[in-house]
């Protein structure tokens, strides 16, 4: 028993000692020009696993396997490319500066886009919301709080009814597109809270 008591003695003081650090860090916002703070990263590490967890959530895709539909992206929003690191020839073109305004203005389309059409879905078990809307809004609140306007902060009802068939399978879809897109995304935000694209 003793031997317990050493080792849950200093895990309870580290606890003790980062969590003010992490309510402060929790409640800034994130600067437009500035880093990426850690919480942020940690918000977007949290909405790509919840997204990763609704696509196998055998209940809002009843009757669909989910993992053999194909993906629907957004295709209104130029993130991955506005977003590429400098010097970096993914697409093929050579860019040679960082825009941290434009990227993160693609991702507030992206995280608006999807934020609509999820909350437009019929979710009678409340399942799109308690797994993904939630880390969704806690992500734009807490890291795009410029992005939020009175049509976002306000928590739209979601539908009551069942979903069809069809709107299981575009959800599905989506929901899949949307993943990638927060693989894009939190790829970027580890680039800009590393630094690297203001060297």
């Amino acid at each position: 028993m003793p031997l317990i008591k050493l080792y849950f003695t200093p895990a309870l003081l580290l606890l003790m000692l980062s969590c003010p650090l992490w309510q402060l860090s929790q409640s800034l916002p994130m600067m437009r020009n500035g880093p990426m703070t850690d919480s942020c990263v940690l918000y977007g590490r949290t909405l790509l696993q919840n997204i990763t967890v609704a696509l196998s959530e055998k209940e809002m895709f009843h009757a669909i396997n989910c993992t053999e539909q194909s993906v629907e992206l957004n295709m209104e929003t130029n993130t991955p490319s506005v977003c590429a690191p400098k010097e970096s020839t993914c697409s093929g073109i050579a860019k040679s500066e960082f825009d941290q305004e434009s990227c993160l203005t693609e991702i507030e389309k992206d995280l608006r886009h999807y934020y609509k059409f999820l909350t437009a879905q019929p979710d009678p078990s409340k399942l799109l919301d308690k797994i993904v809307l939630s880390s969704l809004r806690e992500f734009m609140e807490n890291c795009f709080t410029w992005s939020l306007s009175a049509d976002l902060t306000s928590k739209q009802a979601a539908v009551e009814r069942d979903s069809t068939f069809e709107e299981r399978l575009n959800l599905c879809k989506v929901l899949k597109g949307f993943h990638i897109r927060t693989i894009t995304i939190n790829r970027v935000i580890g680039y800009m809270n590393s630094g690297e694209h203001a060297k």
